[in-house]
């Protein structure tokens, strides 16, 4: 009985761990391929994750300041949602890292290539709000980024209507130095001393980043042990050497939007994505 009144007495608590407990439950039947059917676009077994998530969502809400909670009570409250939202990213698969066929994933490829170009394209525009000292500098740290961008779009197309070997081979190869660029194009921002310039080129350069490591970390989701150790042997400029210039909020805010998911769940998962990216190496 005790169980049940501890149920009445605490319903958000009990909601709370049911919602988890459906998330570790979806997440374990999606890794075993199990999916209970077909929803939409997607299976049942990820629609209902989605929703579960989205309820934890409207349960892990803002502290009301206007009621006279004391600080200490809104930070905790804060630290639990916050904690909360980690688990479901340990939890869930993530959307750009592993559980996925190579025809998701390449499909998920080609989803993000608008994002790409409309980013290439903010970093064309960007020269114009520089000095004109400041522009040949941000020309050169960024002058590949439009035959890149065109490439690594060519070619998430291509191995989604060919999904083979060699295919795979060309997209790996295109993804991996377009990563470099944007490392180099990282490090090079360093060079600008105005502050308010930096801001505007490391905003535009890590809207770039964001896209091509959501494909990266795609692409080695579907690519072999071998295959990731090749590719991130040949990253040179490595993701610890540009952390300082990485925006990680910034990056969050568009995985969000991305996949329509709240920015705290996004914030987890390209926290995450960057740990398993450096950790293969790149």
């Amino acid at each position: 009985m005790n169980s049940f009144s501890n149920i009445w007495n605490h319903p958000k608590t009990s909601a709370t761990g049911l919602l988890i407990a459906v998330v570790t439950i979806a997440s374990a039947l999606s890794r075993q391929g199990v999916t209970l059917g077909v929803a939409g676009n997607g299976t049942v077994v990820t629609l209902v994750s989605g929703l579960a998530t989205a309820l934890l969502g409207l349960l892990a809400r803002d502290p009301d300041h206007s009621s006279g909670q004391d600080t200490s009570s809104n930070s905790t409250n804060s630290t639990v949602k916050l904690g909360v939202w980690a688990l479901i990213a340990l939890l869930l698969p993530m959307p750009f890292m592993g559980g996925c066929s190579a025809t998701n994933a390449a499909q998920e490829i080609v989803n993000w290539t608008p994002a790409l170009e409309s980013a290439v394209a903010t970093v064309d525009s960007t020269a114009a709000l520089l000095a004109p000292a400041e522009m040949p500098v941000f020309a050169e740290a960024t002058a590949g980024f439009d035959a890149a961008s065109n490439l690594l779009v060519a070619q998430a197309k291509a191995y989604l209507a060919n999904p083979t070997a060699g295919v795979l081979a060309q997209l790996q190869s295109a993804v991996a130095i377009f990563q470099q660029q944007v490392n180099a194009s990282l490090l090079s921002a360093a060079k600008i001393t105005n502050a308010g310039s930096q801001q505007h080129v490391l905003n535009a350069i890590n809207a770039v980043g964001t896209v091509v490591a959501a494909m990266l970390a795609l692409v080695s989701s579907i690519s072999s042990k071998a295959d990731v150790a090749r590719m991130a042997a040949q990253s040179t400029i490595k993701l610890a050497s540009v952390r300082p210039y990485l925006d990680q909020r910034q990056a969050a805010v568009m995985v969000a939007s991305h996949y329509g998911e709240p920015v705290e769940l996004a914030q987890a998962q390209v926290a995450q994505a960057n740990v398993s990216l450096a950790q293969a190496g790149f």
